[in-house]
């Protein structure tokens, strides 16, 4: 069993872990800080871009989620995906994204992995998460 972390500007990750992080499968706990200074921890579906290191969670500009990074831009997010004693943490800058372009970009990207169309509900945006830490065991 080895743990690894990086700490780069745009991570490079093992075959390993990106064969897990494209699990269709697998969904992972969003982490976002509430304005109050606690956490918040949401189930989601995601899709990684190991390229750009890029994360992209779909979701609604209402959800806490996407109201915790509203309140502070910028802020830090965690998205951790576990599979028995596998998982992988993905550490860095969250920002909610409301131009259509990317939104629709990041609903064909999550139709690839999950096989189906993410819920088009009003107010649908999608956050993205800027990966510049990656946390891994047995992965």
């Amino acid at each position: 069993m080895s743990l690894s972390e990086q700490g780069s500007a745009a991570p490079t990750v093992s075959a390993g872990v990106e064969t897990f992080l494209n699990d269709p499968r697998h969904v992972g706990a969003l982490t976002t800080v509430r304005p109050d200074g606690t956490l918040h921890v949401a189930p989601v579906r995601f899709t990684w871009d190991g390229r750009a290191g890029l994360v992209r969670v779909m979701t609604v500009a209402s959800s806490r989620k996407a109201r915790n990074l509203l309140a502070g831009p910028g802020g830090r997010v965690a998205l951790c995906q576990v599979d028995g004693f596998t998982w992988v943490t993905l550490e860095g800058r969250g920002t909610v994204v409301t131009d259509p372009a990317r939104i629709a970009d990041g609903a064909r990207r999550y139709a690839k992995r999950y096989w189906s169309a993410p819920p088009d509900p009003p107010g649908r945006v999608v956050i993205e998460i800027e990966v510049d830490r990656v946390l891994s065991l047995n992965a």
